[in-house]
């Protein structure tokens, strides 16, 4: 297909080949001369971007003695909290960017009758940004709640090529039944399209980028590219050589630079491909031939993934679960021996809730990388953490005893505007985790009265020294 230029680019122009569409980033060649940047065509498609990560099995933090610790809530509430016991401590330089949101309880992953007690790990994650409490089956009648981001996609996620993305890093792809009566398919998603319809998440970083920059692409057309060992970016060679003749200078090097950062995901996924297909022995024999057996380096790799995703405006929504309830995973470089699942049950011994508190500072430490690449990528008058809002929690609080009080939560990014930042909120004793979320959903500009078991909204902004209000009208 022959690329022809107008002088004014389309957002939504794409540079195409056998199997390959890639996105253009924003350039100024998409608004028009004598166009303010807030009236383009680039600024209406930089709506707020919308990230929501899940940590499975709660935090540190929840247990009583872990909280007189601030293993997770600092002891200040306001602006002026000190992060240095906090699992967030990892975050502290982008604190100015930072929502904390502590003392919500998720009653909805709460066992409701006898038969549902034991099974926490096998429906916490479906109620994280559902807030709904899933029915007890192990069957296909599974049934549940409409998740934030599917929301948040339905409304405003159809301008893009891809509505919403789910990412994973461990297995979730099983099918069935997985225990107290639960369907797997309540542990394996954290996005929901309705009631009924959990969405599948992807964990293979080579699948992601299939889908990101081979949208329309059959699976013989991939798989003609991967055998041919090239780059998806020599099959619009020429395309991008006709194009670069027409851009400015600024233009070029913005332009260059996306593509550079497309190919250099490219080549770790194909570093990662020859290692895993070597025959030497893997960490992870079951996980598919794309996913790095370091942790760190699969998170990396999706976050990454991410960025250039929204860079090109190929999608606006990801949800990406970064664990799997129940999952004896290790993390040796966590300076902690042992399993996650084990290590969470921690007997309420200091020294073992303490493992944990490290446990989760090494989960928080990967998440700057995240921040980092978003804040020094430019977007519009901003960047792109500016203009995004990321939810991180769980819906389980203290994993020892399985319960779903004080639960790990915090906000990140300013929303475009409308998320101030550099604040740790309170919450009222017994206020739901839904109702801070109610009040996300009407900065994402989704209007509805409730959600999940909201009792009201809860103030996102307030900058008090107080213990914030459970609920507002």
């Amino acid at each position: 297909m022959s690329f022809i230029l107008k002088k004014q680019l389309s957002r939504r122009t794409v540079l195409k080949g056998l199997g390959v569409t890639v996105a253009l980033p924003a350039l100024d060649a998409m608004i028009p001369a004598a166009t303010a940047y807030a009236k383009s065509e680039v600024a209406a498609s930089s709506k707020t971007r919308l990230i929501a990560m899940e940590q499975v099995m709660g935090c540190a933090g929840s247990n009583d003695w872990g909280a007189t610790q601030n293993y997770w809530a600092p002891a200040a509430v306001g602006r002026d909290f000190d992060l240095t016991p906090s699992a967030l401590r990892p975050l502290e330089s982008f604190r100015d960017y930072l929502t904390i949101i502590s003392n919500t309880d998720v009653q909805n992953a709460e066992a409701k009758n006898a038969e549902e007690v034991g099974g926490d790990h096998f429906r916490c994650s479906s109620v994280f940004l559902t807030q709904s409490h899933p029915k007890q089956t192990q069957g296909s009648d599974i049934l549940c709640g409409t998740s934030l981001d599917q929301m948040y996609a339905q409304k405003f996620g159809q301008d893009t090529p891809i509505p919403s993305m789910q990412l994973c890093i461990e297995s979730v792809d099983q099918a069935g039944g997985c225990a107290y009566g639960y369907s797997c398919a309540y542990m394996d998603t954290i996005s929901w399209a309705n009631p009924t319809t959990p969405m599948p998440m992807i964990r293979d970083p080579r699948a992601a980028f299939d889908q990101l920059f081979g949208i329309g692409a059959t699976p013989k057309e991939r798989a003609a590219h991967r055998r041919a060992d090239k780059s998806i970016l020599d099959a619009i060679t020429q395309q991008v050589t006709s194009l670069r003749r027409e851009l400015s200078a600024s233009d070029s090097v913005r332009l260059n630079a996306y593509l550079e950062d497309i190919r250099e995901i490219e080549r770790r996924i194909q570093r990662i491909e020859a290692h895993n297909s070597s025959g030497e022995t893997r960490e992870l024999p079951e996980a598919p031939i794309g996913v790095p057996d370091s942790y760190s380096e699969h998170v990396k790799l999706m976050f990454d993934l991410q960025v250039a995703a929204l860079v090109g405006d190929v999608t606006r929504i990801f949800t990406f679960k970064m664990g799997r309830d129940g999952s004896s995973r290790a993390f040796p470089e966590s300076g902690v021996t042992g399993g996650f699942h084990p290590i969470s049950h921690h007997g309420n011994l200091h020294e073992h809730v303490e493992d944990f508190w490290k446990l989760n500072t090494y989960h928080i430490s990967q998440i700057p990388y995240f921040f980092d690449k978003l804040k020094n990528t430019p977007d519009g008058d901003g960047n792109l953490l500016e203009n995004s809002l990321i939810i991180y929690g769980s819906a389980m609080g203290d994993p020892h005893p399985h319960n779903h009080k004080r639960c790990p939560l915090f906000l990140a990014g300013h929303a475009a505007g409308k998320l101030k930042g550099r604040l740790h909120l309170r919450a009222a004793p017994s206020t739901p985790m839904a109702n801070p979320l109610l009040s996300v959903a009407h900065l994402l500009g989704l209007e509805m009265e409730s959600f999940g078991d909201s009792t009201g909204t809860f103030d996102v902004n307030a900058v008090s020294g107080a213990m914030t209000a459970q609920a507002k009208g």
